[in-house]
């Protein structure tokens, strides 16, 4: 990304910097729908209700990663990236994958951050996984925090997503399961990724999460649906397994 702070070489006057994000914006529209696939939008629109069919174009994710790798190489990217927000669904997608491409961290979590605030759907949020991440585990970390306290549906499962993809092996810390576990929401999309955490953590650190689910320290629904999940796994053993069962909750 030649310009990975989103900073232009030479500062356009605001007529010129408008007209250069609009062309580029339109350019961009332009492309994507040469790539619509009209059956897999509406695939992929039921997948995702809270997207109105109508801001959906159809590109499968393949197509949109091969055309990010290819925008993240142009130097006037960064125009893309402040456009905000965007109009189609397609194209926060192809945002989140422009992003996830960064490899200078100070500048990807400035994307991130700038980003997040628009994200209205959970498949751009859970494409949102920025490949720099995992080498600067010790930044990251403290950057978790207020995006789990921000309010943001969105914002909440990016930071838990970043918890359970970046946290739950060697730098694991007993804190992050009761960071997560104190979160209190009545967002769908929110509590189906703690579930989705703690069924992980569970196949990764059993013994240390064990006692979240023995101690019924999640709301109902997300602690039976925490079991079902990790009963889905295919690492845990048949014995863990069936005390998962046992330990279901009834309304």
């Amino acid at each position: 990304m030649p310009v990975p702070d989103g900073s232009l070489s030479a500062e356009p006057s605001p007529l010129t910097y408008m007209r250069n994000i609009n062309m580029l914006t339109q350019d961009i529209k332009k492309e994507l729908f040469k790539l619509r696939d009209n059956p897999y939008r509406d695939f992929q629109s039921r997948l995702i209700p809270t997207i109105k069919p109508g801001s959906m174009i159809g590109v499968r994710t393949p197509a949109l990663r091969t055309f990010a790798k290819r925008l993240y190489k142009q130097e006037d990217v960064c125009l893309f990236l402040k456009d905000l927000p965007h109009e189609y669904f397609d194209e926060n997608q192809l945002h989140a994958f422009i992003i996830s491409l960064i490899k200078d961290y100070d500048a990807c979590i400035a994307e991130v951050k700038r980003f997040l605030p628009f994200v209205n759907n959970w498949a751009t949020c859970d494409q949102l996984s920025p490949v720099c991440f995992k080498e600067h585990r010790d930044r990251l970390k403290e950057q978790i925090k207020p995006w789990l306290s921000s309010g943001h549906t969105y914002t909440v499962r990016f930071g838990i997503s970043m918890l359970m993809k970046h946290f739950l092996d060697g730098d694991f810390d007993a804190a992050y399961p009761g960071m997560v576990a104190s979160i209190v929401s009545d967002e769908y999309y929110v509590n189906m990724m703690i579930a989705w955490y703690f069924a992980t953590a569970l196949a990764k650190q059993y013994d240390a999460i064990l006692p979240y689910i023995e101690n019924e320290s999640l709301e109902m629904w997300t602690h039976n649906k925490t079991i079902q999940k990790a009963v889905e796994s295919l690492r845990l053993r048949r014995e863990q397994k069936e005390y998962l069962k046992s330990l279901k909750r009834k309304g």
